[in-house]
């Protein structure tokens, strides 16, 4: 069919590279074909039929491959040969030509996305390891489906990989537990370990000076790695890792059962002694583990265990979504209108408690801001009705940010209820004044409530001016006993042009 294809596709005046492309076939067997005429063409079939080739033992099983998973690639059906067949006595350019030939014979194409890299500086032996996360779906042995979640590390000298595998979304504590097993895998620690902004990790990079969770703080403290953060969107920077996620995935999940999860990551250290640390790097042009084996000597020693389980919380990050729901597991569940704000981190802390209760707090160890009961099933909002009422909540969730801003509770308390008094209508307004006040110049804050509560001054713009001038008093030096009345000398009235109190006193209406 195909040799039919290509002699009518070139009487109609395509050339061999437009047949090429239309036929998704190498340019060189077009060029044969159509040097062929339809006598040569059968011979060469049975000629096909009749050679004897290494691998034609183990034909019908790596057509099976292909024709069941159409996308397999030659390096991994090479893997699978090896793992499945015990047959490893032929190159890999070997098996791939094999595999291209049974496509063409049997039309069996393939389509490859391709990714492109910048080419980054090689380390030094025992200076840099690069991490990544991935996911996968995987096919079950009971016909089902199965999320998987991995984490990857390699050796940016040796392209030494590890990689540990997950049946659930990753906690910070678990990020801890594979960077600990990864440094016994590799006998020693690197200088530096380079990460995406990822939020089990940091928490913002905040203009070069890198904020962590406090969870990884406490492990990178311990161990004493240096971090370097990527920027967003910047995957050039941690090319090294990003490729072995990709390996990973098409090399080794793709189209393999899974059964357990103990079995699933044996079977990946197995491919990664076989294939994945073994096979010779494309860059490198050496094997990963020849190379480890002289860098691991110039790596740290980890002459102790991390004690990860009594030193991390249990608590678990997650980002606050723009339609105030936080996602955990396969649910999202609800906070109340208005937690999320554009110009805020989002972050909430997550909780689960010995009753399944998922307990939300923006700070770790931060008042309850909503708790719900877990669900076993899937996707699925769970909401709490309270949280729907905006005016309130917006309101609840100001309050409680003011109040923990602030380290005179009974003085804010007081504070407040004055304002909700006097500002019935306006209170959220009223609240966002100080709130911005207190943003801007956050060390005069106290000392503003305790002059607005001396003066009775109960209103967030009286606030918000005493809190401006506190700021600029303190740029400048004062005498301890100067009287209240020179505190507030450079305070200004708000200034209006004459046409204004004009139009007051002919009686007109102020503008």
């Amino acid at each position: 069919m195909k040799y039919a294809e290509v002699r009518k596709l070139q009487d109609l005046g395509f050339s061999i590279n437009a047949i090429a492309k239309k036929l998704k076939m190498s340019r060189n067997t077009v060029k044969e074909y159509i040097g062929m005429e339809p006598e040569e063409f059968e011979d060469f079939l049975v000629s096909l039929r009749t050679r004897s080739k290494k691998l034609d033992p183990f034909r019908d099983e790596i057509l099976k491959w292909l024709q069941e998973h159409p996308d397999l690639t030659g390096a991994q059906v090479y893997d699978w040969l090896e793992e499945r067949m015990q047959f490893n006595e032929t190159a890999e350019n070997t098996v791939r030509n094999y595999v291209k030939e049974l496509r063409e014979i049997y039309h069996i194409p393939k389509t490859v996305r391709q990714r492109e890299y910048a080419s980054i500086p090689e380390s030094f032996p025992g200076q840099q390891a690069q991490v990544d996360f991935g996911q996968t779906v995987v096919e079950t042995k009971a016909d089902g489906r199965k999320h998987l979640y991995f984490i990857a590390f390699i050796l940016s000298h040796s392209r030494y990989k590890y990689v540990e595998w997950l049946d659930r979304p990753f906690r910070t504590s678990d990020v801890v537990r594979c960077h600990e097993n990864a440094f016994v895998y590799y006998e020693g620690m690197p200088v530096e370990m380079v990460y995406d902004q990822d939020a089990l990790l940091a928490v913002s990079e905040n203009a070069g000076d890198l904020i962590l969770t406090a969870a990884f703080t406490k492990y990178q403290a311990a161990r004493g790695f240096q971090i370097y953060l990527c920027r967003k969107n910047d995957p050039e920077s941690k090319g090294k890792v990003e490729q072995v996620v990709k390996f990973v995935k098409h090399n080794f999940s793709k189209h393999r059962l899974f059964e357990t999860l103990d079995n699933w990551n044996d079977a990946c250290l197995a491919w990664l002694d076989r294939t994945g640390n073994h096979k010779v790097h494309h860059n490198i042009k050496k094997r990963p583990s020849e190379v480890h084996a002289l860098e691991k000597q110039h790596l740290r020693n980890v002459s102790t265990s991390y004690l990860f389980e009594e030193a991390l919380p249990i608590t678990i990050t997650r980002n606050i979504q723009k339609d105030n729901v936080v996602r955990y597991l396969q649910n999202r569940y609800s906070v109340p209108s208005g937690t999320y704000q554009e110009t805020s981190a989002n972050k909430a802390y997550l909780q689960v408690t010995d009753d399944q209760t998922l307990v939300i707090r923006l700070k770790p160890t931060g008042p309850i801001l909503a708790q719900h009961a877990l669900s076993l099933e899937k996707g699925l909002v769970i909401s709490d009705p309270l949280h729907r009422e905006k005016k309130e909540s917006t309101r609840s969730l100001l309050v409680h940010q003011l109040t923990e801003a602030f380290s005179d509770k009974t003085g804010i308390q007081w504070f407040i209820e004055a304002l909700s008094e006097k500002y019935p209508r306006h209170l959220v307004d009223q609240l966002k004044v100080i709130q911005k006040a207190i943003r801007h110049h956050p060390t005069s804050a106290d000392g503003a409530l305790k002059e607005v509560q001396k003066l009775q001054l109960i209103s967030g713009n009286d606030f918000r001016d005493i809190v401006y001038s506190l700021e600029l008093q303190s740029q400048k030096p004062l005498a301890s006993d100067m009287p209240l009345n020179q505190k507030y000398i450079d305070l200004a009235a708000p200034e209006r042009s004459s046409a204004t109190y004009l139009s007051v006193l002919s009686g007109g209406r102020k503008s």
